[in-house]
């Protein structure tokens, strides 16, 4: 199946983003960040559910908080960490409320960025202990997992820029690449949301194989992000015909494998994406 993040859309309301996918045809949609909390939004989604026949998943920093944070489920910040486990919690009990059965989370990072640094280089450079934020974050993972029975809870690998790499001298988030996921694997037991786009922008900054370490990892992932990009940041570029992700793509089966498209372009874009993703799928090469 494939989903349409809400995030595509620029709105402030969800209900806004929802409408217009839904308007243009798409009935897969995955609620996730970029809108501000609106009074009621629960009841606005319920209804657009039910008079489009959509089908939803929930996707990291949604349902939109009052406030904005930055959602790092490895902070040693206790403020930081409950406000992340509390935001969570939450978005497990509106998955149940909207019958969905999939939530993906972000693995964390080793130090907290704030709002207006999300997407750009991060200055923050007070890093905590990399075992401690494994330990910390492998509590939180537990804690959110055992919320529900209902709903399964995906880990999605994180990007790391080479800007923010040579601020930094170092890889400062948990599961960026291959080796970070079996480290992380010593550790939790989970299944994985893995982003290509995300995969492609940390290879190229840690010298890495990105065709090696996605091969490994979609054998692994029943649920995919998708987009393109040129390789140094995530810029959410349309898939086409010859995109570096569509021939990653090449020889997997992904017939059984949950798809979202994280396109930030026109609605044509996500629509020609689609199809080309539909194409790939067909064929089956």
């Amino acid at each position: 199946m494939i989903f349409v993040s809400s995030s595509c859309i620029k709105a402030r309301r969800i209900k806004d983003a929802v409408l217009k996918l839904a308007q243009n045809g798409f009935q897969n949609i995955e609620l996730s960040g970029g809108t501000d909390y609106s009074p009621g939004f629960e009841d606005d989604l319920q209804k657009l559910k039910s008079e489009y026949d959509l089908n939803y998943q929930i996707h990291n920093y949604f349902p939109p908080p009052q406030k904005h944070f930055v959602l790092n489920l490895a902070s040693p910040n206790k403020s930081i960490h409950t406000i992340t486990l509390n935001h969570c919690k939450k978005a497990i009990e509106l998955a149940e409320r909207l019958g969905i059965d999939k939530y993906g989370i972000h693995a964390g990072f080793l130090m907290d960025p704030v709002v207006k640094e999300l997407g750009k280089p991060i200055s923050n450079n007070r890093f905590c202990d990399r075992n401690e934020a494994l330990d910390i974050f492998y509590e939180a993972y537990k804690a959110i997992k055992s919320h529900s029975s209902k709903v399964e809870v995906f880990i999605e690998n994180n990007v790391v820029s080479e800007k923010n790499f040579l601020t930094f001298g170092m890889n400062p988030f948990l599961l960026t690449d291959f080796d970070s996921w079996l480290e992380l694997k010593q550790y939790i037991e989970f299944p994985l949301l893995l982003d290509l786009a995300h995969l492609k922008v940390s290879c190229t900054t840690l010298r890495r194989d990105f065709q090696s370490d996605a091969k490994k990892l979609l054998a692994v992932s029943e649920y995919l992000h998708l987009s393109d990009n040129n390789g140094k940041e995530d810029a959410n570029e349309n898939l086409l015909a010859d995109s570096d992700i569509l021939k990653i793509l090449q020889g997997h089966d992904l017939d059984k494998k949950t798809i979202t498209l994280e396109i930030y372009k026109d609605l044509n874009s996500i629509k020609e994406s689609e199809c080309f993703l539909k194409k790939r799928i067909t064929q089956g090469e």
